[in-house]
Formats: structure tokens, C-alpha cells, sequence
């Protein structure tokens, strides 16, 4: 009875495109469905996104990946640390979308508005620039 938010933002923190699943679903299954046709130098992401798949996908970018082994992983793979602390610009855009009351309750009963809701959320904090 949950929703999640897949986002992408550029490296100012500026929305560029979203994806909503359940809220079951785990994050790593919808990363090749954001990054299908990007172009970036690095790509950052939380430990959620770190499978094989999505490495893939951001090393056939031709992009750096910057995101940290899970637990799980018998062999930790190294990352940049010190670009990962870049990321924090992707946790502020979030805090500004829970400034819409109507995004952070999740009122909208259907994905259909609760989509809406999200985009005019994105549409606005662009327009703030």
C-alpha cells in the first residue's frame, strides 16, 4: 500500500525523470529503465541500486560507477568515496519534494494522479531556478 519514487536528477539536483512502483519493489529494477538513452561522467546511487545489471548499464554509458557493495556482495567492489558524497544533491531534491503536502501523505488515491502530482512537483522546483 506503498509507492516509491525512482528518480533522476542532474548534478545540480534538478529533477530530470521519474519512475513510480510499488512500494515492494525493489530500486535496482527499474535503474536501466532511467538511464536507457542518458548520457553523464559518473552516475551516482545508494547501496539499493548496486547489482550487476546497472553496473553494466552505466559502464556501457561510458560512465563512472559510483555506487557502494551491498552487504551481500562476497567481494566489495571499490568506488570513489569522495564523489560520493556528491549524491547528497539527489537527498535535498527529495526534501524539497516532501515540502508538497500532497506528495509526502501520499493523498492521491490512483498512480495516475499521484504521477501528476510528482511531475508538477519537478515542473516547479525547475521553475525556481
Amino acid at each position: 500500500m506503498s509507492t516509491k519514487v525512482h528518480l533522476v536528477c542532474d548534478s545540480h539536483g534538478n529533477p530530470i525523470d521519474f519512475v513510480l512502483t510499488g512500494g515492494q519493489t525493489h530500486d535496482c529494477t527499474q535503474s536501466c529503465t532511467l538511464l536507457m538513452g542518458r548520457t553523464a561522467v559518473a552516475v551516482l546511487a545508494d547501496k539499493g541500486y548496486d547489482d550487476n545489471r546497472t553496473r553494466s548499464t552505466i559502464q556501457e554509458m561510458g560512465a563512472e560507477v559510483v555506487i557502494p557493495s551491498r552487504l551481500c556482495r562476497k567481494v566489495p567492489i571499490d568506488y570513489d568515496a569522495f564523489l560520493y558524497r556528491a549524491r547528497h544533491a539527489v537527498e535535498n531534491l527529495f526534501a524539497k519534494m516532501k515540502h508538497f503536502r500532497s506528495l509526502a501523505t501520499r493523498y492521491d488515491k490512483t498512480t495516475r494522479n499521484y504521477a501528476a502530482m510528482v511531475a508538477i512537483a519537478c515542473l516547479v522546483i525547475w521553475l525556481k531556478l
